[in-house]
């Protein structure tokens, strides 16, 4: 499945940061902790240039920790990142943002020269969330449906501190077919723009490679099943998703996805660092035939 959404004011939010930048001292970058690859947009880093950027993992309460602490590793190895892992009920770590952005710009954050921090991500990740918590108000409208947010806006969040919000920006197809699921996996693309039953079936395969027993004791289905299609479809018939006397795997797959984003199934990370599952439910590539070598 290749995702393919990319709302006008998504482009509209691109080009305004391409043009702002050079007011801005850093770049926080709001990733999903479950995904920091996946939903992380690389667009984002080619406007931030050598400007510095706080990388925060946000939702940190829904992915495995002991995941999270190799992705901070990963990331804070990396030139001109600092990276930091939170989730928006944690309000204390929160207020150490702050105090991360001015400790990246030391010639900022005095009087007559705030932090300028563009606050940026892809949709669905949190972050008018956590505009919210650094100001301390209402201040960005906030949903559990991706692209809420659709203006740029300027928020005061703490002394000498400012914020630049901007809408979430999708990347105009992610990078490859299995970033394409993890981020439907984790509710990142319109239900609109995705069919249920491919990205569940996702979901399920990966759930019985690495999360077998969550998923086992969630549904009580076999964890030692290698096949994704029929787990669902028994996940389907102990939930009772039946209609006109057929198995509806739609609505199943609507109870798996919708409760594994809510985290029902426990703390659940979708990839790690230089180690990604295979999907098995995806056609083997074609072998291609080497070249002859005609000058032999």
């Amino acid at each position: 499945m290749q995702i393919h959404w990319y709302p006008g004011h998504m482009h509209k939010a691109q080009r305004k940061i391409r043009e702002i930048i050079h007011q801005v001292d850093v770049m926080i970058e709001v990733l999903d902790a479950r995904l920091p690859l996946a939903s992380r947009n690389s667009l984002l880093e080619e406007i931030r240039g050598d400007k510095p950027c706080l990388m925060i993992l946000n939702k940190t309460d829904l992915a495995d920790a002991s995941v999270t602490k190799k992705w901070l590793a990963w990331y804070n190895q990396q030139s001109g990142i600092t990276a930091y892992a939170t989730h928006t009920g944690e309000r204390r770590r929160l207020q150490d943002i702050p105090q991360l952005c001015k400790d990246m710009v030391p010639r900022r954050g005095i009087p007559g020269k705030p932090v300028r921090a563009l606050i940026a991500g892809i949709p669905n990740v949190g972050k008018s969330t956590l505009i919210n918590a650094l100001a301390g108000r209402k201040v960005a409208n906030t949903g559990n449906e991706p692209a809420v947010t659709k203006n740029q806006q300027k928020v005061a969040a703490g002394k000498y501190f400012q914020l630049l919000d901007t809408p979430g920006i999708m990347q105009p197809s992610p990078g490859d077919v299995l970033a394409g699921y993890r981020l439907a996996t984790s509710g990142a693309i319109r239900a609109t723009a995705m069919e249920f039953e491919e990205v569940a079936l996702f979901a399920v395969d990966y759930l019985l490679q690495r999360y077998s027993g969550a998923l086992a004791k969630r549904y009580q289905v076999d964890e030692a099943s290698d096949d994704a299609s029929l787990v669902l479809a028994e996940i389907a018939q102990r939930r009772g998703c039946i209609r006109d006397g057929d198995i509806d795997l739609h609505k199943a797959s609507e109870i798996v996805l919708n409760e594994l984003r809510a985290g029902k199934l426990g703390r659940i990370s979708l990839e790690e660092p230089n180690r990604q599952l295979p999907y098995r439910l995806l056609p083997p590539e074609e072998p291609t035939e080497p070249e002859s070598d005609e000058s032999a």
